[in-house]
């Protein structure tokens, strides 16, 4: 079970994305955390989208911020797991996302960056 308190964690994590403060998001990253996400594929190919270890992840958002400096999140739902939290969000361009963070021992191990799809009809 998680052992903190997860509002405050998004509220911290918002505010560190918005204000573009890498080392604020990082500091709760182990330091063999993986991220996935399909913009790390289009940044860096070779990856193909998977990101290892807290430097990697830190270069990684780092081009990332320099494609997108008008990046902005409003969080629009949170949900928690055993281990993990799903938060839901929207950026600045009004795309729906949900990014899912796996902890352990108070860290973030593993983090996945979703995009929506339009649903089956």
């Amino acid at each position: 079970m998680l052992d903190f308190d997860v509002q405050a964690f998004v509220t911290q994590w918002v505010r560190a994305w918005n204000d573009h403060d890498l080392p604020a998001v990082l500091e709760h990253f182990s330091d063999d955390a993986i991220f996935t996400s399909p913009i790390a594929a289009r940044i860096d190919p070779q990856s193909a989208g998977v990101v290892r270890g807290k430097a990697a992840i830190r270069d990684y958002w780092t081009a990332a911020l320099a494609h997108n400096a008008g990046l902005h999140f409003e969080v629009t739902g949170l949900f928690t797991g055993v281990d993990c939290v799903l938060i839901r969000f929207r950026n600045e361009a009004g795309a729906d996302r949900i990014e899912l963070l796996r902890f352990k021992d108070g860290l973030v191990i593993e983090g996945h960056g979703t995009f929506a799809v339009p649903a089956p009809v």
